[in-house]
Formats: structure tokens, C-alpha cells, sequence
């Protein structure tokens, strides 16, 4: 049994947003599907600040599923397609079983972390991109980050933290106390999302 989660330093995030494309690519997102995103604290656009010149104020927060170990879409699922994974702890999707009815998208605090697919998927480039591993997408189902499940089988880190140019994405178990997000957490301070709504996030910020 482990806790797998990830650490974000939220002070070091440059806002390039290779998370993001790493993510949509590795798991052949369908058209107009982010499941990680990079949202800006300040202003009320994408990378713009808040206040007047010269006493501006800007930050950058990297949102996607939050694996929550105590998860309220799981909670909610009728028929067991949201379910957290007892080995890892990572809150997975089942896509045959989903009925769509999306109880778990209503449930979620974090807003925008699910996508559900009204139609058939579509892609830009007219074929699959993504890993061979990565499951195919389906009509009327709801989805989002899987914590790459395809690349933890092979021992490998999830694409966001692997492609992320400034280094600010550390990933692993929170229940091994030697583990380097062990270690971040303890010797940092940090931040969770909405720590009242009682869920205990495995994405913790450093601030």
C-alpha cells in the first residue's frame, strides 16, 4: 500500500505550461480536453497581473485530479467507475463502467479537474498520438488525470513531472517518510486546495 501523490513548487513555476501539452499528448487528449492546467492568481486573464504599475502581483497554480485520499467523487459514483485505487492510492476511472451521469464531476470541490466527453472523441491531427498503453477514449464518459497509470506500470514518473524544464514537479509516496515528497512536505512550508472541504488532497504546493 502507498499514498503517490505530487509536490509542487509553486513559488519556482514558470507558467510554460509543458505540463499541460506533455499530458494532453501522452494520454491522446481529445480536442478542447486539458486534464492538467496552469492557472494564473492575479489578473482576469491567463498571465496577467493583478494591481496597477508598478505594485503588481502575479502567481501560478498547476491544477489537475487531486487524488484525494479521503475523495468525495468516489463517494458519490453509483456504479463503482470512480474508485481510488488501494495500492497507490490514485483516484482512477473505469470507462466502461461510467454511465455518465457525472455525480462525480458535481461532487468534486475542485472545479474543471474532470472533462466529459458529450460526443465522440476528436483529435486535431485525425489518428492517436498518445502512449499504446494509454485506454481509449469513449463517448459519454468522464475522465481526468490518471497519474499517467500507464508509466507507473513500467516504473516510470507521470509525463508532467518528467517533462516539467523547471523542475518544480516531484512525485511519489507520501506513507514512505524517506521519500523525496516525504521530505519536501516536512521541510517546507506547503499548501493544499480547499483543506476544509475534508479530502486530504495528494497534491501539495510549496508557497
Amino acid at each position: 500500500m502507498a499514498r503517490l501523490g505530487f509536490v509542487i513548487d509553486k513559488k519556482s513555476c514558470i507558467a510554460c505550461h509543458a505540463c499541460a501539452v506533455a499530458c494532453k499528448v501522452e494520454n491522446n487528449l481529445p480536442d478542447n480536453v486539458w486534464w492538467s492546467r496552469v492557472l494564473t492568481v492575479g489578473g482576469d486573464s491567463a498571465d496577467t497581473p493583478a494591481g496597477t504599475y508598478p505594485h503588481l502581483d502575479m502567481a501560478n497554480i498547476a491544477i489537475s485530479c487531486q487524488h484525494c485520499e479521503n475523495p468525495a467523487c468516489v463517494k458519490v459514483c453509483p456504479v463503482g467507475a470512480t474508485y481510488r485505487d488501494a495500492e497507490t492510492g490514485a483516484v482512477r476511472q473505469d470507462y466502461d463502467k461510467c454511465i455518465g451521469c457525472r455525480m462525480c464531476m458535481a461532487a468534486c470541490p475542485y472545479t474543471g479537474v474532470r472533462s466529459f466527453n458529450w460526443e465522440e472523441p476528436k483529435y486535431a491531427i485525425g489518428q492517436a498520438m498518445g502512449d499504446v498503453g494509454v485506454p481509449q477514449h469513449q463517448k459519454h464518459v468522464v475522465e481526468k488525470c490518471t497519474m499517467c497509470w500507464h508509466r507507473l506500470a513500467e516504473d516510470l514518473a507521470p509525463a508532467c513531472v518528467e517533462v516539467c524544464p523547471a523542475r518544480v514537479r516531484y512525485f511519489g509516496d507520501f506513507d514512505d517518510p524517506n521519500s523525496e515528497v516525504s521530505k519536501l512536505i516536512r521541510d517546507r512550508e506547503y499548501m493544499q486546495l480547499l483543506p476544509e472541504k475534508g479530502t486530504n488532497p495528494s497534491v501539495y504546493y510549496l508557497v
